[in-house]
């Protein structure tokens, strides 16, 4: 999810209940049985959830601790805390940053708040307007910005979609200034959630990227479009702000983070990548201009890994070019080839859109555009020939990126409800993420508690759901495990076969791979950890 400001919106059918926070994960982890309902019903009946693999000797002493603290919250959280979770594919940097961190910055860049719609605007404070720094001394002014800039407190009965999306416009001023802090702070969470890999998505050289598109305007020929878009070079200028944009962001992060120094914090170490957003609510020329943007600087930098289509699906204009933007990524993605593309599709629900509407969306994203990774999903089951298409993504393993709150909040589908079952039942690969943490308060340890009290999951099932959401990164390298694991099990490959992946002596042919690949690199991390992790928590 990013940007609201598209029109269009609709309430969702199904009311949206507040924010799963910290008390919330207790609950799901402890309450009985008739707490949840079964995943039988459209999500898929958990008979039908695929063969669950066989566990090593340490696994099932970490699996009965689980168990066994099913009712303690402290030893639960805990657990899920520690629990190595991979990486996070599914990750807007806007939305990731806590309320109270934006606050923070409004202050220190000396912004004002409307307090009639507790929205983020630049000095000097006119008629109805506060210095943000008021939040410091002005406790109530305080929690009404972090309540109109998140999901915390929200009613059960309101509506959520509306009010999630509408939070973006209110911090928009806040967050486009310094994009390094940013990425420091979620970086940092990140790891202390014993993750070793992000992707985040940003929206680089916005203003050259609309300008020129403007500029050159409405081609219904790609290759005439395009050829304009590159004419004179002024493509490439948009990407030289890009880089420069990632390169002052570096800067920043780096001296926020103190790397290079004896205070060096966590987020030094971490592998981070941008995902380049399209803003799809946005006229034809600006979504083909950004799609360019994007795929280009992909190829040209590494810090630039794939495109994204973001704001609300169900907005008037995504929905009526829905498959127009498909046909343009079609035709991109033969232009750049290198760039990686992982789509935002089925964020949708009976009663948000016409029937009409849910019939082909993840369709059209895996056969027309080719994505490598679908976002959301969530009306996979009332897509016309479903089957064929969770089948599809199973042959060519086209992960799903599953955030469980940010689809509870947004669209009110939970439990049995959600299609988390039936994709694992049709052996897709499925990577949990947080989406838009921030705003949903919430964290990665919350998803994957929620995830296996849920879902019923073994601890062995967790851990291939955090090895999944490395695998399926577009981390560069070789990647450590060989074949499709989600059919055929994690077995690494043969340069580090005979050693237990995660061994502080992997072999020299293994240690080739593992210098030479940054992929492989991450994934062997995360199995040491795991070891670590199956040693303290076990019975």
């Amino acid at each position: 999810m990013t940007s609201a400001n598209t029109p269009g919106r609709r309430r969702p059918r199904t009311p949206v209940v507040a924010g799963i926070g910290a008390l919330a994960l207790v609950s799901t982890l402890t309450a009985g049985p008739a707490a949840h309902a079964d995943a039988s019903s459209a999500g898929g009946a958990r008979a039908a959830a695929p063969a669950v693999r066989p566990m090593t000797a340490t696994e099932r002493g970490t699996d009965a601790y689980l168990t066994a603290i099913r009712r303690d919250p402290g030893a639960l959280r805990t657990f899920f805390r520690q629990l190595p979770k991979g990486g996070d594919l599914h990750n807007h940097l806007s939305g990731a940053v806590t309320p109270e961190y934006l606050i923070g910055q409004a202050t220190q860049d000396g912004l004002c708040i409307e307090t009639a719609t507790m929205t983020a605007v630049a000095p000097p404070c006119g008629p109805g307007a506060r210095p943000a720094a008021d939040a410091r001394r002005d406790r109530a002014f305080h929690d009404a910005i972090v309540r109109a800039w998140s999901m915390q407190d929200f009613p059960a009965d309101g509506n959520g979609h509306d009010h999630f999306f509408d939070a973006f416009g209110k911090f928009g001023e806040v967050t486009w200034r310094h994009r390094g802090e940013q990425l420091a702070q979620v970086a940092n969470t990140a790891a202390a959630q014993h993750q070793f890999y992000v992707e985040t998505m940003v929206t680089p050289a916005s203003d050259e990227a609309k300008k020129l598109a403007d500029a050159v305007g409405w081609d219904d020929d790609f290759a005439a479009l395009h050829h304009k878009l590159v004419a004179g070079g002024r493509l490439d200028r948009v990407i030289a702000r890009a880089r420069q944009e990632a390169d002052d962001a570096d800067t920043e992060f780096r001296a926020t983070a103190h790397c290079g120094t004896a205070r060096a914090e966590p987020a030094c170490r971490l592998p981070v990548r941008w995902v380049s957003q399209v803003s799809r609510g946005s006229a034809p020329e600006r979504v083909f201009t950004q799609m360019a943007v994007g795929m280009r600087l992909a190829e040209r930098d590494r810090r630039f890994v794939a495109i994204n289509l973001v704001q609300p699906e169900d907005g008037e204009r995504a929905l009526r070019d829905y498959r127009l933007q498909m046909r343009m990524l079609k035709y991109l993605r033969g232009v750049y080839p290198k760039a990686h593309v992982t789509l935002h599709a089925g964020e949708l629900w009976p009663g948000l859109v016409k029937p009409q509407e849910l019939k082909f969306h993840i369709q059209e994203a895996v056969d027309v555009a080719g994505a490598e990774r679908i976002g959301h999903g969530v009306d996979l089951v009332h897509e016309d020939r479903w089957q064929r298409t969770a089948r599809t993504m199973a042959d060519r393993e086209i992960p799903v990126e599953v955030p469980l709150t940010s689809n509870a909040q947004i669209l009110g589908v939970r439990g049995a409800a959600h299609p988390f079952a039936t994709y694992r039942a049709f052996g897709v690969p499925v990577v949990l993420s947080t989406d838009d943490p921030g705003i949903s308060r919430t964290d990665i340890s919350h998803e994957y508690a929620y995830a296996a009290r849920t879902y019923g999951l073994s601890y062995a099932e967790l851990k291939d759901l955090a090895r999944a959401s490395l695998k399926y990164g577009f981390l560069p390298g070789a990647d450590l495990w060989r074949g499709n694991p989600t059919r055929d099990g994690y077995r690494t490959v043969d340069a580090c076969g005979g050693v237990r992946p995660g061994s502080p002596a992997p072999g020299a042919e293994c240690r080739r791979l593992l210098d030479a690949s940054p992929k492989a690199a991450a994934e062997w991390r995360q199995e040491g950890a795991f070891q670590r992790f199956e040693r303290s928590f076990r019975r």
